[in-house]
């Protein structure tokens, strides 16, 4: 199995965070490659940014495709292009938080999302509502981070991310909190390792939750079982009719500069 990771930032700077994450959880057999986007747009704080990346982002689904990964899992809690790639190729294509939302109720029955800053939160909670898992979601807050700063401070992160996690779920009532960034969460899964303290509160890492969702897909893809639905929401663009002559992919054809961590 092989599954191809992609971080979206336009920058290597987080590979090996989240390799260093996700390859405690992969399960034998498993192959994990991390790529990253190269370009001038290395966040996307701002949505503008997040538009200009959504394009590299189906540029890079399509070329994990024809390179022979078996899922592709888009690495921000934005859940960038989502739709889109899911629509483009045929391999399973797994967000974060969609994949940390989906699987939430089995670890608590009330949860609450912490996120990076406070232009994250207000996509995050639309993000929310738009997947159907607003009425056990207590409260949607940040930590205060802007992603460039993260990678120099983990363990402030993790430190912060601890602290807000604690203090939200003693607030509303939440038994369990998803940290939506895949950022700040790799930054509390490294620390967490040798920190009991971490360890011991209810914390869903959406990165590793975007593994095993990947792992499960492929396995159910591999038994015949992945039956993606190519009407209504899924259904692709026909390469003729509605007045125009297109074909999306050989419009999204070229080269994917990427790096990558194996």
């Amino acid at each position: 199995m092989k599954i191809c990771f992609l971080n979206p930032f336009g920058t290597p700077d987080y590979n090996q965070l989240i390799h260093d994450v996700l390859t405690r959880s992969l399960r034998g057999g498993t192959e994990l490659t991390v790529r990253n986007l190269d370009g001038p747009v290395k966040n996307m704080d701002y949505f503008v940014a997040k538009h200009l990346l959504e394009v590299g982002v189906m540029k890079a689904a399509a070329q994990a495709e024809e390179d022979g990964f078996d899922a592709f899992i888009i690495g921000c809690c934005y859940d960038p292009a989502l739709s889109q790639c899911r629509e483009l190729v045929d391999i399973p294509v797994v967000g974060p938080l969609e994949a940390a939302l989906g699987n939430i109720r089995a670890f608590g029955h009330r949860y609450a999302v912490v996120t990076d800053h406070h232009k994250a939160a207000t996509e995050i909670a639309d993000r929310v509502r738009l997947y159907g898992q607003e009425p056990n979601c207590k409260a949607v807050t940040h930590v205060g981070w802007f992603i460039g700063d993260m990678i120099r401070n983990p363990a402030g992160v993790a430190a912060d991310a601890y602290a807000t996690s604690k203090r939200i779920m003693a607030e509303t009532g939440a038994e369990t909190i998803i940290l939506a960034c895949t950022i700040v969460s790799g930054c509390y899964e490294v620390c967490a390792v040798n920190d009991p303290e971490l360890q011991g509160l209810s914390v869903v890492d959406p990165n590793v939750m975007a593994l095993k969702q990947a792992e499960m897909l492929v396995d159910l893809r591999a038994a015949g079982q992945y039956r993606i639905a190519r009407t209504g929401y899924y259904e692709r663009q026909p390469s003729e009719g509605l007045g125009e002559t297109v074909d999306i992919r050989a419009v999204l054809e070229g080269n994917v500069t990427s790096s990558s961590q194996s």
